[in-house]
């Protein structure tokens, strides 16, 4: 068992990571304030030399190994039972950290006992005038369960100005760099996993938002992300991880009454986005993708349909147009004009 160290545990998963974690760690020693907390290295089973690169030149990091990959979401789950610290930092081995990111993530979970979880500003490391795919200025659902951010809407993403700099109130944070209460998190059982990776952050913020709990984007502080380092946006199973898990998503989190409609628009609506990939050149996998996450759905819906919480809902942030029709028929690209 690993003692309770600081205050908060910042913990990144690692799966044959070696040439992020030699690009991006040192920003994470160096601007996290190490009064307040440490840092933790799950590995999931690495091939590669990353344990000993830690081992050897970080060697303040605490390093949990896990016996096979277990994904995101059981990576974390598993390595997370043996962290005692008041708040965990889930923190991607791809993102570079600012000076003073964490502080204000802290000052924020401490100023209300309602806020259990938060994110930064995350922008992309590529283009680091433009916000970053994977939450932006903080996440929200609309009510089909397709998720958005402020800042990024389906592929457009936009450029960063000052126009989300204010903290608000959101429906999920990003999972690329995702701030909880220990005890909330072990609470609600941590992540799914059965989702393994992508949407797992989502499912979870839903359940934070049917508890009647706060989860907050706070863009004093600002992270920068690489993304899609796990899986390339080019692989088809990312496509299928993404509609499978959120279709769960919603039959785990949302009323009854709400499933009998929702899932059969949702059914119309992704039949349109398979046929639009299945008519570009280069996306034809991604449209099978798309065929095989409803087929895995409709097979295991007895075993998905058990696992619904009990406290379901459709909370007051989300959001109650659709994104997809606001989207592409009406063309609205900025979160701004929604």
């Amino acid at each position: 068992m690993i003692q309770k160290n600081k205050r908060i545990a910042i913990v990144i998963l690692n799966y044959n990571g070696i040439k992020l974690l030699k690009k991006f760690l040192g920003s994470v020693i160096n601007f996290s304030d190490k009064k307040i907390s440490s840092i933790y290295l799950v590995d999931n089973f690495s091939s590669d030399k990353s344990v000993e690169y830690v081992k050897n030149r970080y060697p303040s990091i605490t390093i949990i190994k896990n016996k096979i990959n277990l994904g995101y979401s059981k990576g974390y789950n598993e390595a997370l039972k043996s962290i005692k610290s008041d708040y965990y930092i889930l923190l991607n081995s791809d993102v570079e950290v600012t000076k003073n990111w964490l502080n204000p993530l802290f000052d924020l979970m401490e100023s209300d006992k309602n806020i259990v979880a938060c994110q930064p500003k995350i922008l992309s490391y590529k283009k680091k005038d433009y916000f970053e795919y994977a939450g932006a200025s903080g996440g929200f659902i609309d009510r089909l369960g397709y998720p958005f951010c402020r800042g990024r809407i389906f592929e457009t993403t936009e450029r960063d100005y000052g126009q989300y700099d204010d903290k608000i109130e959101i429906f999920w944070a990003s999972g690329c760099c995702l701030m909880i209460r220990s005890d909330v998190f072990q609470k609600l059982d941590g992540f799914d996993n059965y989702f393994f990776a992508h949407m797992e952050e989502i499912d979870l913020c839903w359940r934070i938002n049917n508890l009647n709990l706060k989860v907050y984007c706070e863009p004093k502080s600002k992270i920068y992300h690489l993304g899609s380092q796990t899986l390339k946006e080019s692989d088809p199973k990312k496509t299928y991880l993404n509609f499978r898990n959120n279709l769960i998503m919603i039959l785990k989190n949302d009323l009854f009454i709400n499933l009998l409609w929702k899932l059969p628009l949702r059914f119309i609506l992704d039949f349109f986005a398979f046929i639009r990939l299945l008519m570009k050149k280069n996306s034809r996998y991604h449209g099978i993708s798309v065929l095989k996450a409803y087929k895995d759905f409709i097979l295991n819906f007895k075993f998905n349909f058990s696992k619904r919480n009990k406290n379901k809902g459709e909370p007051s942030i989300m959001y109650k147009n659709i994104i997809p029709m606001k989207y592409y028929l009406q063309k609205i690209k900025k979160y701004t004009d929604l």
